[in-house]
């Protein structure tokens, strides 16, 4: 039986703290009064001597939690590949940066932290001696387009059956699932004057595994009219594309659960009555519950609409727990 517990990552209430409404005091308290019994830190957005974890930085976070309760439970690391203006790094740079990062999350106290997919297969697994050593898991993060399913996530999943590791493995974002158009985008594409029935003829292209350049000559007569029209279906077969059936994925997903770390309980609009309405949580959440996964499933709200990031968070949250207990 999975003992899930609900967490936010700070990078959902990410809006109001760039705006200066919230600082990172403001942040934790938010996320504390909406019920998270932990947090994921967004290293490069929220640790001021990023990468590095300062001793008043340790003792700012020790006051947050006598103050509110909640400490992080994850550290979300960046590997910027690009972050020379010639080359890309190398994969002994990547790892040599990644190495900090970890010994930065143990520092704060975290057991977990996210790596992004930047970081080939090789890498991760030269990671699990140091993630052992300083006791952090280090799950890289399975990501719309990709799933759990999808060949580089299969590579991936070689590679940490093979090394035998606890300490290498996955961070499920649940984009990955969705089923259903995604909303903000659809909505700016209405607000730009674009009919909702090419919307829906474009999401059917999609529904339907129309190769994206077909689909672009498909709906080619359109787009010149209607220019938002083509960053929509562009955005379909990006990073928030959909399926028509998720059956596939979440057979994957159940086959790397003995790997999985954390999960982002991504969130694009959540509905007044608790329903995400693009990602079908009735059918994800089971999965888990069904498994011995013990860990967070954090919020991560991607504000693209402008629907205000405090209420949609705090919705997910409430939603979240509301799924979670009806799964008991």
């Amino acid at each position: 039986m999975a003992n899930i517990k609900a967490g936010i990552t700070l990078f959902s209430l990410g809006t109001a703290y760039l705006k200066g409404e919230l600082d990172l005091e403001g942040v934790i308290r938010t996320a504390a009064q909406m019920g998270a019994e932990g947090y994921e830190i967004v290293a490069s957005q929220m640790i001021p001597s990023y990468p590095y974890v300062s001793d008043e930085f340790v003792e700012f976070i020790n006051e947050m939690e006598r103050k509110y309760g909640i400490r992080p439970v994850c550290y979300s690391a960046q590997c910027d590949r690009g972050m020379l203006k010639d080359r890309d790094l190398t994969e002994d740079e990547m790892v040599s940066r990644a190495i900090t990062d970890i010994i930065s999350a143990n520092k704060l106290g975290c057991t977990v932290m996210r790596e992004q997919f930047l970081l080939g297969p090789n890498g991760l697994k030269r990671l699990a001696p140091y993630a052992e050593a300083y006791n952090v898991r280090v799950g890289i993060e399975i990501h719309n387009p990709d799933s759990p399913v999808t060949p580089i996530m299969m590579e991936y999943r070689k590679v940490i059956e093979e090394s035998g590791s606890r300490y290498i493995g996955f961070i499920v974002d649940f984009g990955c699932f969705a089923t259903k158009p995604n909303k903000p985008y659809w909505d700016r594409a209405l607000a730009a004057g674009v009919p909702e029935e090419l919307l829906q003829k474009a999401a059917q292209l999609r529904y339907d595994d129309v190769p994206q350049e077909e689909a672009f000559a498909i709906m080619g007569p359109y787009l010149g009219q209607y220019p938002a029209l083509g960053g929509t279906l562009s955005s379909m077969y990006g990073f928030v594309q959909f399926r028509k059936s998720i059956e596939k994925e979440l057979q994957g997903f159940r086959e790397i659960m003995p790997y999985c770390f954390e999960m982002h309980g991504k969130c694009h609009y959540v509905d007044e009555n608790l329903h995400e309405v693009s990602i079908p949580y009735e059918e994800i959440i089971p999965v888990i519950a069904q498994t011995d996964f013990d860990g967070f499933i954090v919020t991560e709200y991607e504000d693209e609409g402008g629907y205000g990031c405090i209420e949609q968070t705090s919705r997910h949250v409430a939603m979240m727990k509301k799924i979670i207990e009806e799964c008991k």
